[in-house]
């Protein structure tokens, strides 16, 4: 499907002014991540007290949680400036080298979905990471020659939503690995009572309590329920955002009072209704929604394992208790349970 979902953790290319402008600057600015956080301004204060380039780091975690936003502070703190790419981008090994070879002493470069780096590629970055060093193959054929350039002493901060996907040399030359998880719904109220101010968008302690609580645990997605709840207000209402306008506005969406929208709706409901609850394969549920089966793994079905609506088992993915009991289905299971005591008694 093609239509942008209002709920999705993947920036929007319009928002990435907006996001720009109320990112946090400062370790002391962010919002939540408190483990994090504070392994990170050990870190930071250590490398500083000793003159150093920073250790390089790996964030990972589901999308719209802060992965960029720490690069950016973390190269603040350090008095670094920031070089950004994506895996994606990277496609042969000269792309990377010619980056490489352009950082200055302490850069911070950040690599966005390092886990799509491709193998030549990661094969330069290996000695970069670990010897601060580039390795050129210079000629061809039985005249070639290896020659190694020095590198100043810089910090690659990695970001990925797949962990497994990343290859095991590459993940241990990452000095400081963290994840970073769904924030509580008080610290969700924090960051949009922030944005509001910025936005100068008046709202209520109800109003910013309704969109925290369907925000998805996520900052981006909460954000952006702000600004669509925003203009229901100015349009519907008079322009402040209460809890009963934030109410109206996220039903007109499509967003119920626990985060969930059509596409989590219409997963839950294949697993339930044409798969008698799972066990049942990713590709197989992403096939009967028309639905890719990357959007389900990375963008639906974290915070469904959050919640509890959904369980990954070896055979496949399976819904719980807690989802036939949020869609109403509750009957559904008793009759589902029955039919199997039933079979299983009859072997």
């Amino acid at each position: 499907m093609n239509e942008r979902r209002t709920l999705s953790p993947q920036a929007e290319p319009e928002e990435v002014v907006l996001d720009r402008a109320l990112r946090p600057q400062r370790l002391n600015d962010l919002i939540g991540q408190d483990r994090v956080r504070e392994n990170l301004r050990i870190l930071i204060e250590a490398a500083k007290g000793r003159n150093e380039a920073l250790e390089h780091v790996l964030f990972y975690g589901p999308p719209g949680l802060g992965k960029t936003t720490l690069a950016h502070i973390i190269a603040r703190e350090m008095g670094a400036s920031l070089r950004i790419t994506a895996g994606p981008s990277i496609e042969r090994a000269g792309d990377l080298a010619a980056i490489l070879s352009n950082l200055h002493e302490r850069e911070v470069l950040f690599i966005d979905e390092c886990h799509r780096l491709g193998k030549a590629v990661e094969e330069i970055l290996y000695p970069a990471m670990e010897d601060f060093a580039l390795d050129l193959i210079i000629g061809q054929g039985p005249g070639a020659r290896s020659v190694r350039l020095s590198l100043p002493h810089f910090t690659v901060v990695g970001a990925t939503t797949r962990l497994a996907l990343l290859s095991a040399p590459l993940r241990t030359r990452f000095g400081a690995v963290h994840r970073l998880d769904f924030y509580d719904q008080a610290a969700l109220q924090e960051i949009v009572q922030r944005a509001a101010v910025a936005l100068e968008v008046p709202v209520t302690p109800e109003g910013r309590a309704e969109i925290a609580r369907r925000g998805r645990g996520t900052p981006r997605v909460a954000l952006r329920v702000l600004r669509r709840v925003r203009d229901y207000a100015q349009v519907r209402g008079d322009g402040v955002v209460t809890g009963d306008i934030a109410g109206e506005a996220l039903a007109l969406l499509e967003i119920d009072h626990e985060g969930l929208d059509d596409l989590d709706r219409r997963v839950l409901h294949a697993i339930i209704g044409k798969f008698d609850g799972g066990p049942v394969g990713l590709d197989t549920i992403a096939a009967s929604i028309g639905e890719a089966s990357d959007t389900i793994m990375d963008v639906v079905e974290p915070y469904l394992l959050q919640l509890g609506f959904l369980d990954r088992t070896p055979r496949g993915r399976m819904a719980t208790r807690l989802a036939y009991e949020h869609l109403g289905l509750a009957d559904e299971r008793q009759h589902q349970a029955r039919l199997f005591d039933d079979v299983s008694s009859d072997e």
